[in-house]
């Protein structure tokens, strides 16, 4: 009689708890391999993974863009579309598909993007180009798919694709079949774009620091056709990032804001977001109520120069050398007619190796240099080193950055500007510098003979041994004014511009006329 009974508890046991058991452990896999958030199961990786804004959720406006009048003037068109299409469309014409935002990183390509959904008031799609690419082969042409297809029910709105070089990459670049799943979602994204009707209402942004290396076929006109520069900031613009900044801040009455945007040249507004952070710190690790100008000072030193070094040490034969290695640099950019004008030079240690520091800054923004510029330039890059060997009768090694420096300008003098008398206006290589990045590409094979390579080694020595022959006989015959400032360096440890032209007797550089059109 009780053969059923376990019959039943033998079935169960064997059969349906075992499955239960898989069933459990396959939905928990299921979920962690999940491609996004709560919700989402296995089958979902080809859906984009854009972040989505509303219209009342995109809170940046132009109002908080400072510093890109052009770009937000370019971009204004696109704004007056997205409200009143009929305006455009009722006389013929077609809005641009596609806008792509070109400039060096941290210069504001993508809060500007931001910004125009923000005017617009149009829902904002947000994906980096790194997110369409996964391992599974189709998943990056799925997501661009799914991607367009959201955009054209939420229209009129904007796609906005950031670092676009991650998914734009010319094709056919790299080794077979190493970049095929890559090069399929851009296939399929040209695709997309081509059969896009502007009329939708849908506009495609896209921003990248590397527009040297996108495909060709994404650029033509139909698809990317109108590219916008995002520029480094000139001093009127820097002023007008600072003050976006520093909106939040209680500041001192002793800042003023046009001397901190001219003794920033060259930051872009990411670094001046930077800055006004780092003062506002500093100003609270010393408990004070407000940011004074102190503050900003301490912060640009910090991010020009690094941080700080307090417990390292130099004995004073090694602290000698240092000073005079600036000084240096100091007497030989002051005593240069086209140098730009030294504003700090410090042996405060400071960041990974910066055992000292001599800091210029220009008088005015500049976009082209002479010739006597670059070898002024040189003299002083080559001045440490002279007076090391000048009051020392020996060198050491705090020159190897400065001399690394010197060449790369004499090289470039020689094979790249044509401004030697020996091989007069010719080039030997070919432009392989990023357009806004500045990172090193490897070189190409050279298109020039073994004795041609010779004669650029043996010009860029000549310029070396001229620029530093010069510097020897500059620092030779004002070596009492170097000997002078190191003494009141040495004690000082910092000493500023002004100081400094005072020691040495000399006037103010001004702002001068350089001839360059």
């Amino acid at each position: 009689m009780k053969e059923p009974e376990n019959w039943l508890r033998d079935f169960l046991l064997t059969w349906i708890l075992p499955l239960a058991v898989l069933m459990v452990i396959w939905s928990f896999v299921f979920r962690k391999m999940s491609a996004g958030g709560p919700g989402e199961t296995f089958m979902s990786f080809g859906k984009s993974r854009a972040k989505i804004y509303g219209e009342s959720e995109v809170k940046v406006t132009f109002s908080d863009v400072a510093g890109v009048d052009e770009a937000k003037e370019e971009l204004m068109e696109i704004i007056e579309f997205l409200r009143h299409p009929d305006k455009f469309t009722k006389l013929g014409g077609r809005i641009p598909k596609g806008v792509l935002l070109v400039g060096p990183p941290g210069t504001g390509k993508t809060l500007l993007s931001k910004a125009v959904a923000g005017e617009a008031k149009v829902p904002f799609f947000s994906m980096s180009g790194s997110e369409f690419v996964e391992m599974f082969v189709g998943v990056g042409a799925s997501r661009v798919r799914d991607l367009f297809q959201q955009a054209v029910q939420k229209a009129p709105c904007i796609i906005f694709i950031d670092e676009l070089d991650a998914l734009g990459r010319a094709r056919g670049t790299g080794m077979a079949g190493a970049h095929e799943e890559r090069e399929q979602t851009l296939n399929q994204l040209l695709a997309e774009m081509d059969g896009f009707d502007p009329r939708k209402g849908v506009i495609i942004m896209a921003a990248t620091n590397r527009p040297e290396i996108l495909d060709p076929a994404l650029l033509r006109p139909g698809r990317f056709d109108r590219h916008v520069l995002v520029d480094r900031p000139n001093i009127k613009d820097r002023e007008d990032i600072l003050r976006v900044h520093i909106r939040g801040v209680k500041l001192s009455k002793d800042v003023d804001i046009s001397v901190l945007a001219a003794r920033t040249p060259g930051f872009v507004g990411a670094d001046l977001a930077n800055i006004v952070n780092e003062a506002a710190l500093l100003a609270a690790r010393k408990n004070k109520t407000e940011v004074d100008m102190t503050d900003f000072e301490a912060a640009i030193d910090r991010i020009v120069a690094g941080l700080e070094k307090k417990r390292r040490v130099m004995n004073k034969k090694e602290k000698e050398t240092v000073a005079y290695h600036e000084c240096g640099h100091t007497i030989v950019a002051e005593l240069l007619p086209t140098t730009d004008p030294v504003h700090r030079v410090s042996i405060v240690q400071r960041g990974i190796a910066a055992l000292g520091y001599t800091l210029q800054l220009p008088t005015e923004d500049r976009y082209l240099m002479t010739r006597t510029e670059l070898l002024d330039k040189l003299c002083v890059m080559l001045g440490g080193r002279v007076a090391e060997e000048l009051i020392f009768h020996e060198s050491s090694t705090g020159a190897q950055n400065d001399l690394q420096r010197a060449a790369i300008i004499a090289r470039s003098m020689v094979t790249e500007y044509g401004m030697t008398e020996k091989f007069g206006p010719l080039t030997f290589e070919k432009e392989r510098r990023p357009m806004f990045l500045d990172i090193g590409l490897p070189s190409g094979a050279k298109e020039y003979s073994e004795d041609t390579a010779r004669e650029i080694d043996q010009e860029v020595k000549r310029l070396i041994d001229d620029t530093y022959k010069k510097t020897q006989g500059l620092l030779g015959a004002n070596q009492d004014k170097l000997r002078m400032l190191a003494a009141a360096l040495l004690e000082k440890e910092t000493i500023e511009g002004e100081e400094i032209r005072r020691i040495l007797g000399l006037p103010e550089k001004k702002e001068q006329d350089h001839g360059v059109g």
